[in-house]
């Protein structure tokens, strides 16, 4: 098979038919062969009555519904866990993203040995306090990650290789750092195209304010386990060591000093009343306790069953 189409939906009754009609035109007019697996999650408005209903229309069509509303993320993880197609295209439901960029998604993963393509939609339709936001977001994802070449994480619109999808992740408000999951798993052929915005014909967004907190989480739970998860000592315990050792010589360093004052009966004053002593020592046991922390860390990480999950790229 050629393409899956993955697309998470809530309440979007209104936009289903025709969105799987567009695509389906698409597909067929470049002759690929294809699927269009819808992910209800949790919807309240007669979406997965129109699921069904279009299924019946069209055999490429499949159907998974949650019992409650859990989040794209989730959506996402199930459609990449069913899909089959050789290029996965996400795009959300809500007609903002255009099928028509289906087929230069798929060359350029298939012809240029990208991994992922992410979309860009420079110019959009959405309101400043939705686009401010996810500019700073993007402009923090970008230093962190050090994928530098994309300027939208969170477009909807994307391609990957399927065997991307099969070996990430996706949960809480992971689906806007996916390229970043993607280079941590080892696949960093990641792209970049220009794709059209359209504005939202039916409904309203769905998403609030709280999505930029969790968003920003996310993006540190990314980067912590990422870079430290298989090897959690290697934070903790550097942290704990230069904070133990901090406290250490300021302490030596106030001990000395008294030794030397009372040597050359010099006027000195009780150690306990110098504000270092206090730093000194807060330095002391939170290095200790981070050391710690570390410590225990590593034994989690030693006995948990992914422990030996490494990508293999290929075998012989």
């Amino acid at each position: 098979m050629d393409i899956s189409v993955v697309i998470p939906l809530y309440n979007e009754i209104e936009s289903l038919p025709e969105l799987t009609s567009w695509i389906s035109s698409v597909m067929t007019e470049n002759r690929f062969t294809y699927e269009i697996i819808l992910v209800d999650d949790g919807s309240t408005d007669g979406s997965w009555g129109m699921i069904m209903k279009l299924r019946d229309g069209n055999p490429f069509i499949r159907g998974f519904r949650f019992r409650r509303n859990y989040g794209k993320s989730a959506a996402l993880n199930i459609g990449f866990d069913a899909a089959l197609g050789d290029v996965v295209i996400t795009m959300d439901a809500d007609l903002q993203d255009s099928p028509d960029e289906i087929p230069e998604l798929y060359r350029r993963v298939k012809e240029e040995n990208y991994d992922l393509i992410s979309g860009w939609k420079a110019k959009r339709y959405d309101p400043i306090s939705k686009t401010i936001p996810t500019k700073l977001f993007n402009a923090a994802t970008r230093k962190m990650s050090g994928i530098k070449n994309l300027h939208d994480f969170n477009c909807g619109l994307k391609a990957y290789r399927n065997t991307v999808v099969k070996n990430i992740e996706v949960y809480g408000e992971m689906h806007r750092y996916i390229p970043v999951l993607a280079k941590w798993a080892g696949f960093t052929q990641i792209g970049e195209q220009v794709v059209e915005h359209r504005a939202r014909k039916y409904g309203k967004t769905k998403f609030g304010w709280s999505r930029f907190i969790n968003g920003f989480l996310d993006l540190l739970s990314i980067f912590f386990v990422g870079k430290f998860g298989k090897r959690p000592m290697h934070f903790f315990g550097s942290m704990g060591t230069l904070s133990f050792f901090a406290g250490i010589i300021i302490a030596v360093w106030m001990l000395v000093e008294k030794v030397y004052l009372i040597a050359h009966h010099l006027p000195y004053r009780d150690v306990t009343s110098n504000p270092l002593f206090y730093i000194a020592l807060v330095a002391i046991i939170l290095g200790s306790q981070l050391f710690l922390t570390g410590f225990v860390a590593e034994l989690v990480s030693r006995n948990s069953n992914d422990r030996n999950n490494y990508q293999i790229a290929e075998t012989i």
